[in-house]
């Protein structure tokens, strides 16, 4: 995951909470950018980058087990990234996703994130999880 700015209070101690539950489903790896710093430059290569962006497309959460199971089918890596306060436009990425309609402060949206890949690999694997 690439995202712009620093992740400050409250917000770490549940960014590093689903890093732990994370660790056995997925190799996870945060990558912090400034403000200013060009986020593109930041992004692997060869990797399916998807946005974070309020146009993107919705999904449920087995919608999004779904989408994941189908990057990891054809053997891609995948790199989610997540805009600052002011959000972020890149032209040259795979997918936008959306977390729904509303507006989420960047660092919440980081956490949101992490949460429903913790949750769509809990999916994949039958394991249960509230639904």
């Amino acid at each position: 995951m690439v995202a712009v700015g620093r992740l400050r209070p409250p917000f770490v101690d549940d960014v590093l909470h689903y890093q732990k539950l994370l660790v056995r489903y997925a190799r996870l790896e945060l990558i912090e950018v400034r403000e200013n710093e060009q986020a593109s430059r930041r992004l692997p290569r060869r990797s399916f980058t998807s946005l974070l962006h309020r146009d993107g497309e919705t999904m449920d959460s087995v919608a999004f087990s779904e989408f994941l199971e189908g990057c990891r089918r054809r053997g891609e890596d995948l790199c989610f990234v997540v805009g600052g306060p002011f959000g972020l436009e890149l032209e040259d990425v795979d997918h936008r996703l959306s977390l729904g309609a509303f507006t989420l402060p960047h660092q919440l949206a980081r956490v949101v994130l992490l949460e429903q890949l913790y949750r769509g690999h809990k999916i994949l694997a039958g394991e249960p999880y509230h639904y």
